[in-house]
């Protein structure tokens, strides 16, 4: 395609903005305000995006997969509703949708919240066909490194009694033996990936307990008994050869349980997440991207999914707007990630909890504003 056909098609690639938005919500008010600003001849194209943690699932639904809902154990032990999404032998599975923190309803548990019903829901996607499953891992209540996983899917963990230890990672403590020769034979055919933003360590100073633990209710001592818990479970379960892998440490751990049990492999859950939504074909004919989160900030540029985005338009050549929340990055710092410009919305309403609640009209303005400045933004930024 031309780049004078190109000019005037504009692909929304945006995650959610998070307490406000659903990705497919911010697309809507984008494609709204860019429409009413630039009339029935500009071609918008909607694809949300996610990066693996919370509203992973939602984008896959939003790019044509189907939506399939299975009861599990939550992450307290009692049985919750969670979904995946499927689509010709792939499903994207969320680990926050069975052992989210969504689930803890102001009762954090963090010695003894279990995976388990993750495990059940990629049991489930394999009870379905999948023979592709992306594990998106974030926001997750647990720090038991998915060892309830493990024993859902047929794993036997051990204490020197022969009992199956407790939920959650504080009985880790006293495992002995694993035996993952029950696990489900199907996962041997199975091409597992795990899909984070976060590549910490499963222990140490950067690990999972102590750098997530007291988001989920883990007191210094909590820390330092999952910390020393976690150590010995991966002695147990591998000699610790993958504790210190990139992504270990994701979601409590669970990413360890998928990396040394069940044979995962790791990728940037952007990367994952635009390969399956299907981005580099939408990219083909676009002239603009837009793409944006609640917040875009320093942790924006450390995988989160406008920045991974950002870097694959650039690659391509197509120049890359950013719509936000709230904008706490230099603009040499929106320079060298790829964004040639952004808007946030605090530039239009300066009181945070009014942006919240009034986000999607706001993103209409903002899109008025970004054709208003014009839409084709020059190879050279001008």
């Amino acid at each position: 395609m031309s780049d004078a056909a190109r000019a005037g098609r504009v692909l929304i690639a945006a995650d959610k903005f998070k307490g406000s938005l659903t990705a497919a919500q911010v697309a809507e008010h984008l494609t709204t305000g860019l429409r009413a600003a630039a009339g029935p001849g500009l071609h918008v194209t909607a694809l949300p995006v996610a990066d693996g943690g919370d509203g992973t699932v939602d984008a896959a639904l939003a790019a044509g997969f189907e939506r399939r809902e299975v009861r599990v154990t939550g992450p307290l032990g009692e049985p919750v509703t969670a979904a995946y999404a499927l689509r010709a032998g792939t499903a994207v599975v969320e680990m926050a949708e069975a052992s989210g923190l969504r689930h803890l309803r102001g009762s954090f548990a963090p010695r003894t919240a279990t995976t388990y019903g993750t495990g059940e829901l990629l049991r489930a996607a394999l009870d379905a066909g999948a023979r592709t499953v992306v594990l998106g891992v974030g926001g997750s209540a647990t720090t038991d490194g998915g060892a309830g996983a493990l024993s859902a899917l047929g794993a036997r963990l051990l204490d020197a009694t022969g009992t199956p230890v407790g939920p959650g990672g504080a009985a880790l403590a006293g495992l002995a033996t694993a035996d993952l020769t029950g696990l489900d034979p199907r996962l041997r055919s199975t091409r597992l990936v795990l899909a984070s933003d976060v590549d910490n360590p499963l222990t140490g100073p950067h690990g999972a307990a102590a750098v997530y633990g007291p988001q989920k209710g883990a007191s210094a001592a909590d820390v330092a008994v999952l910390d020393a818990a976690l150590a010995h479970y991966a002695a147990v379960l591998d000699g610790g050869a993958l504790a210190g892998a990139p992504g270990a440490g994701a979601a409590g751990g669970l990413g360890y349980g998928a990396l040394a049990g069940l044979g995962a492999a790791f990728r940037p859950g952007i990367e994952v997440m635009l390969d399956v939504l299907g981005f580099p074909a939408a990219l083909e004919s676009a002239g603009l991207v837009i793409t944006g989160e609640g917040s875009l900030d320093a942790q924006t540029l450390h995988g989160k999914a406008p920045a991974g985005v950002a870097a694959a338009a650039r690659a391509r050549g197509v120049p890359v707007i950013a719509v936000c929340g709230r904008l706490s990055l230099s603009a040499e710092a929106l320079r060298t990630a790829g964004f040639r410009r952004a808007y946030a919305l605090t530039d239009l309403e300066p009181d945070p909890a009014r942006c919240m609640t009034l986000a999607g009209p706001l993103l209409e303005r903002l899109a008025e504003r970004i054709v208003v400045d014009g839409l084709r933004i020059s190879p050279s930024g001008a």
